[in-house]
């Protein structure tokens, strides 16, 4: 019996499909092997034939292409205006932020607060993520 490799990186299977391939192993002999070492969740079926295709087909790279994404509304500059507001009143909701910027939808401030800012809600406070339970206490 085989050990099996855990959680294996996409490039890694990809690579084992393309030297499986060029030594002409069938794809169905190709997952049957993939499942053998990686586990029944590593690649379906349809994915390795698709995968032996292109690599039949000329494809040499087995890391992803690099994909357009929507580009973020969320950037250093409007990151600072945000801050700067929270400083001025710390008992803001995010409505009122939306009120001040409402070019952005409130899931955006509302994830630029937390995760950005590091702020959660405290007693109708926004406080930063890094005070104590002494300091909350208080």
């Amino acid at each position: 019996m085989f050990k099996t490799i855990v959680d294996p990186a996409d490039c890694e299977v990809r690579s084992v499909i393309r030297f499986l391939n060029a030594k002409e192993v069938k794809p169905a002999e190709i997952h049957r092997q993939l499942v053998e070492i990686y586990g029944e969740n590593v690649m379906t079926d349809g994915m390795v034939r698709k995968w032996v295709r292109q690599f039949n087909d000329g494809r040499t790279n087995v890391h992803d292409e690099a994909r357009s994404e929507r580009p973020s509304v969320v950037n250093g500059g409007l990151v600072a205006k945000v801050k700067e507001k929270i400083r001025e009143n710390r008992r803001f909701t995010i409505r009122m932020l939306f009120d001040e910027f409402p070019q952005i939808s409130k899931t955006v401030l509302h994830e630029i607060v937390t995760n950005r800012l590091n702020y959660h809600k405290l007693c109708s406070r926004w406080v930063p993520k890094m005070l104590t339970d002494v300091h909350k206490t208080k």
